[in-house]
């Protein structure tokens, strides 16, 4: 026991320690630009991950697609199981359902799974990563404002990255050493600027009415416990592609959701801000279990 606690303590205490920092910088108003670092993880620290971690044999093409469709399947688990609820307790879901259907696996999800099962727990987190963000910028954009944004999508270099990598691990090819080195140096970037963010994205939202932010939070533990078993059961997945699959099923609601409900669901954002933020907290319990007695 004393080997697996000690195990948790390594892998939570520096997300935890670099997120706390992030909130620090927002409460003391130190400058922070967080559309810039957003910018800059999303334009060069993503791909760069992407084609670094994929293209070196962390993981097989067939088990990498897997890992998509996964990723998929969690997503419409939580919609499903997310609509049935939001409609019994009478709440909006143009405004609850992004953030009940679409976790955090990027700024939690990544630093969490990689420092827990190494580069082939990246390499499944990646998977999730892309798989999200595109529902992020379709569903969870359709659902407050009532249609996607296929443009910004497209934009999105996350996705041509995937499908060069894909290339990658399908012909055997490799990248050139010099591009090789200049995507770690890159990739080495994006997850201490994630979880920076992660902390001042938090230090900043304005919420309210913790009760149902409580049971919400509490309900979304819930529907990560049946996704979790769903997917295990389901995918021939094994060892640490596993267990990073479980982990993943319990990161708390994305922050990026609140970015369109805050915009267009005004009436509703410090209750979504609420719970996206007690969520979050609630993985400093969560996950730990989750790394003892679960997915160790």
């Amino acid at each position: 026991m004393d080997v697996i606690f000690g195990h948790v303590v390594t892998v939570m205490l520096p997300v935890l320690l670099c997120v706390l920092l992030g909130y620090g910088l927002a409460v003391l108003r130190a400058p922070f630009d967080r559309k810039m670092f957003g910018s800059l993880v999303a334009n060069a620290g993503y791909p760069a991950l992407i084609l670094s971690h994929l293209a070196k044999d962390h993981i097989e093409l067939g088990a990498f697609l897997n890992v998509l469709l996964a990723a998929a399947c969690m997503i419409l688990i939580f919609g499903v199981l997310g609509f049935g609820i939001l409609k019994l307790l009478g709440l909006p879901v143009q405004a609850y359902l992004s953030p009940m259907m679409l976790s955090n696996v990027g700024n939690i999800g990544l630093p969490v799974t990689t420092l827990a099962f190494g580069a082939e727990g990246a390499a499944v987190a990646l998977g999730f990563v892309v798989v999200v963000l595109a529902a992020i910028f379709t569903i969870g954009v359709a659902l407050p404002i009532g249609k996607p944004d296929f443009k910004t999508l497209a934009k999105q270099p996350v996705i041509y990255a995937v499908m060069v990598a894909l290339v990658l691990m399908e012909t055997g090819w490799s990248l050139p050493g010099p591009v090789d080195q200049s995507l770690s140096i890159l990739a080495g970037l994006a997850v201490p600027i994630m979880l920076l963010t992660l902390g001042h994205s938090l230090a900043t939202l304005k919420f309210g009415n913790l009760g149902r932010a409580a049971t919400l939070s509490v309900i979304h533990i819930c529907f990560s416990v049946v996704a979790a078993l769903a997917l295990t059961s389901v995918f021939p997945f094994s060892g640490a592609q596993q267990n990073a699959v479980i982990l993943l099923c319990f990161m708390p609601p994305s922050v990026a959701t609140y970015l369109a409900v805050s915009q267009h669901r005004p009436d509703d954002a410090p209750a979504v801000a609420g719970f996206i933020f007690l969520s979050t907290l609630m993985t400093l319990l969560t996950l730990p279990l989750v790394l003892t007695y679960w997915a160790a």
